[in-house]
């Protein structure tokens, strides 16, 4: 069986079903909220983090009735009841993938709470081990862009490694220190993002000194047009994708057979995608890391236990809460992540 089988038919019992708002600042510059669900049975809570982006549309949600999903199901018959409930019933969301995310903290705090009733974690019910994460620091290197948070934390740290965004206005120097520091192992160009405040164009000058500067890191994103496609093709073995991947054929229909994909479980929705797309990875040769989205809750341990059942030794973006928060200081936690002994649910 397949891993999304043996979950689909795992049961649980749901009684209520509540939501939590959470609020932070970010090392981002930006203030983040998020809302978990919170679906309670026979005793225990399984959480799930909607991680949509847009502060308006967790008001929307604020201002709405808890859905009814009270009753006994399998994960499958949630799942399938869930494809006839809005839950954006208020007002649509502000960008349609938004839907995924809040479909993702629905069913994967069903997972939770089914896991809880009987006790085990994830990787006991699947009888895999939960082995040590390894993470990257995910950061900018701000405005004007300077290496400074990269070397600040490397002074605490050298054994730290980072994902980074690289932009046109990257200064020469900033490629030559971090070069250097052999600590960036991730390159997230961002070319395929659309209406955001993240979106980086295409620039082929970019495009060619990242690939330069950086010739064994993963480079994510990256946008396959006239003027970038002969740089970008010949590196198809070390492209990873992010923002166009929430499903198997999402993958099939990139422009390029990249070596990479970066698994964010709420650009999937469903568990079905998400355990289909990691398997359909695995067949075909595509390895795999873990992303995150600015989680403040359950989503966090939800991503660092996915990464150390299925991926545990790539450059996971799945780095503790500290290094996204602006009032915390050293020391910080350390790369590998150790899971927890006595975890259940999707616990890390």
């Amino acid at each position: 069986m397949s891993v999304y089988e043996r979950v689909a038919d795992l049961s649980v019992t749901i009684e209520s079903v509540g939501r939590r708002r959470y609020v932070s600042e970010t090392t981002s510059g930006f203030e983040r909220t998020t809302t978990e669900f919170r679906l309670s049975g026979d005793g225990v809570v399984g959480r799930g983090e909607d991680v949509t982006y847009e502060t308006a549309d967790h008001n929307a949600l604020a201002e709405t009735d808890p859905i009814d999903l009270e009753g006994e199901w399998t994960i499958a018959e949630l799942s399938t009841h869930l494809d006839g409930i809005d839950l954006f019933s208020a007002r649509p969301p502000t960008q349609a993938h938004f839907r995924h995310y809040r479909r993702w903290a629905v069913e994967s705090a069903a997972l939770d709470l089914a896991l809880r009733q009987r006790g085990e974690s994830l990787g006991e019910f699947l009888g895999i081990e939960a082995d040590p994460v390894r993470f990257v620091v995910s950061t900018r290197l701000g405005d004007p862009p300077t290496t400074d948070r990269v070397e600040e934390l490397l002074a605490l740290d050298d054994d730290l490694e980072f994902k980074l965004d690289p932009t046109p206005d990257w200064p020469d120097e900033a490629f030559v220190t971090l070069r250097e520091t052999d600590a960036v192992r991730i390159l997230d160009l961002k070319g395929w993002y659309e209406g955001t405040d993240v979106d980086v164009e295409a620039d082929p000058e970019l495009y060619r000194d990242v690939f330069a500067a950086f010739p064994a890191a993963v480079v994510e994103d990256a946008a396959v047009t006239p003027e970038t496609r002969a740089l970008v093709e010949p590196q198809a073995e070390r492209l990873s994708f992010d923002y166009p991947i929430d499903g198997v054929e999402s993958l099939r229909e990139l422009p390029v057979e990249p070596g990479w994909c970066n698994i964010k479980p709420s650009r999937f929705g469903t568990l079905e995608s998400l355990f289909e797309t990691i398997s359909y990875c695995r067949e075909n040769g595509i390895r795999l890391y873990g992303g995150g989205q600015f989680e403040l809750a359950s989503g966090r341990t939800a991503i660092q236990t996915l990464a150390a059942l299925c991926y545990p030794d790539a450059p996971n973006d799945v780095a503790p809460g500290a290094f996204n928060d602006p009032t915390a200081s050293p020391p910080y936690p350390t790369s590998p992540l150790t899971p927890r002994s006595d975890a259940v649910g999707f616990e890390f």
